[in-house]
């Protein structure tokens, strides 16, 4: 990353942003707005060949915002994508958007944007910006707001490489594998694993049941950050993430239809394991403690079934009613896990339930709390990030449609409502004495098809790397 003044730039393409209506506009790109070509449509790319220049829309002048310039860096990498090579960002300073948030923005957008997950192809066409150049007077907020977007972009774009993994690649033991190699860039995070073993001398039969179908054996995967400057010593950052490497449903099998895309049933992980790996990369005096509950929940004859009884580790029992809702369950055991090793306050992630991408779509997540205070907090460390959540309520009356007969709870309901609320409901019984969120991502966790934004390729998407370091940055 490197910020030089605009004279100074040696580019293979310069990107200039572009609002409506246009102001003090470049005169190469002046005939291009007479006729019309070019109209500085948020997230439009016109791009001219001599000199290589491309002119992205920023959307409505009064309208400009982060989401605007994530957007015009992922046009910017879409028109450069064969092309490759270094990029140089013009600012605009009339625009009402401070240079070092346009910055930011501009290299998330252009770092997000130029991802590719075709790594698998014997031939990948996608050519990424392999540079980026800010053309401003440099500052030092403008320097550390684009090293730490670098940062972000980058983090996420590894977690996104993690749920496109082929679930013949990634295991939950490969899954420690990759957790092992990220602990040993950074000095203050460490890593183990827990195996059944070690996870049925804790009692762990919630978790270990989902897994038991596969012959890939569960993990537990803890890493901690314990950075020396720590602002608070007696606060912990818990980070639980639903991390089902392929989730064919067990017995109560999936449709056969979009079933290839539940390699992505762990990207609740990867956000969780790229996210604390993006707190110690950026140095966050915040101690965190990051869980993924990692499984393979596959049916065979070892597999569990509808009408099995588990007991959790907190010793509370749960009757399995459909073992497609087994995220919960592996969950169920990894937040026991979070409050055992003293997290004070408490955050899952995980693509949880389809209700909550049919309610919100793929661009909002939904949060549950026990907390207002909590839940605040994260709500705007997903706005201030990208990675955004709305609240959604919790009640005791939901509680009841839970309820079992044999046991202390069931892992579902009959009830052809409210499916996520009863799911927080079920993890909430897991939870502990602190604060607790619960974030569902089904929607923007893993995409099926294009979001039409910066975020624009299937697949994995990073969600909760940006959201978690946010975090960190409003708890330091």
């Amino acid at each position: 990353m490197t910020i030089v003044d605009f004279g100074q730039v040696d580019a293979d393409a310069v990107a200039i942003p572009v609002a409506h209506p246009f102001e003090n506009l470049d005169d190469r790109l002046a005939p291009l707005a007479e006729s019309g070509e070019l109209r500085g449509k948020r997230g439009e790319a016109v791009r001219l060949y001599e000199p290589r220049l491309v002119a992205a829309g920023v959307g409505a002048r009064d309208e400009a915002d982060a989401e605007a310039f994530r957007a015009v860096g992922s046009a910017a990498a879409q028109a450069l994508s064969r092309v490759g090579g270094t990029i140089a960002w013009q600012l605009d300073p009339s625009l009402r958007v401070a240079l070092p948030e346009q910055a930011a923005a501009l290299v998330e957008g252009t770092i997000l944007g130029g991802y590719s997950p075709g790594r698998w192809k014997s031939k990948d066409d996608i050519r990424p910006i392999d540079r980026i150049v800010i053309a401003a007077d440099e500052t030092p907020e403008l320097r550390a707001a684009v090293e730490r977007a670098a940062v972000l972009a980058d983090s996420a774009n590894r977690a996104r490489d993690l749920a496109n993994t082929p679930p013949n690649e990634l295991t939950p033991a490969t899954l420690a594998d990759r957790a092992e190699e990220l602990a040993a860039e950074h000095e203050h995070l460490t890593f183990e694993a827990l195996g059944p073993d070690e996870m049925h001398g804790l009692g762990m039969g919630s978790l270990l049941a989902v897994g038991q179908g596969s012959r890939n054996e569960s993990r537990l995967i803890v890493l901690r950050y314990e950075p020396p400057n720590a602002a608070n010593k007696d606060f912990l950052l818990g980070l639980v993430g639903k991390s089902i490497t392929f989730d064919t449903g067990g017995i109560s099998i999936k449709p056969a239809s979009g079933m290839q895309d539940m390699k992505g049933d762990m990207a609740g992980g990867a956000g969780t394991l790229h996210g604390i790996g993006a707190l110690a990369a950026l140095g966050t005096p915040v101690r965190a403690i990051a869980i993924l509950a990692a499984a393979e929940n596959m049916p065979g004859g070892g597999a569990f079934r509808p009408g099995d009884i588990l007991r959790a580790a907190n010793g509370k029992t749960i009757e399995v009613i459909n073992t497609d809702a087994e995220g919960r369950l592996v969950l169920a055991d990894a937040l026991w896990y979070a409050r055992r090793e003293g997290a004070t306050h408490v955050l899952d992630l995980a693509t949880l339930t389809g209700a909550m991408e049919l309610a919100l779509g793929d661009f909002y997540a939904g949060v549950f709390a026990n907390d207002d205070e909590w839940r605040e907090k994260i709500v705007a460390a997903g706005r201030a990030s990208g990675d955004h959540v709305w609240p959604f309520p919790l009640h005791p009356r939901y509680r009841r449609y839970i309820d079992s007969t044999y046991a202390d709870m069931k892992n579902g309901s009959t009830l052809r409502q409210g499916s996520p609320v009863l799911a927080a409901e079920f993890l909430k019984e897991f939870s502990g004495d602190g604060p607790w969120a619960h974030i569902d991502m089904a929607g923007p966790g893993f995409l099926e098809r294009s979001r039409g934004d910066y975020l624009h390729q299937p697949g994995g998407t990073g969600y909760g790397v940006r959201l978690i370091a946010e975090l960190g940055r409003l708890l330091s």
